[in-house]
């Protein structure tokens, strides 16, 4: 497992709780399956860059926010 991805993983999902959205809230808001948000949440899958921009446009913050992982 690539322990970026978990980072990353670990980045959504507290940026998720932090905002009280549940996983099915937020895969509506990024336009994802629940499946697949869980996935990118516990760093099983691979992100593509599309995914990454909605999820950050579904918190309301930048890409580079997103993946500011010393927040």
């Amino acid at each position: 497992m690539d322990i970026e991805l978990v980072k990353l993983g670990q980045k959504i999902k507290f940026e998720r709780i932090t905002r009280g959205l549940s996983q099915e809230q937020l895969a509506e808001l990024a336009n994802l399956s629940v499946h697949g948000l869980s996935n990118i949440e516990t760093g099983k899958t691979d992100v593509r860059y599309t995914n990454l921009l909605q999820i950050a446009g579904a918190f309301g913050m930048r890409l580079c926010e997103l993946l500011d992982f010393n927040l």
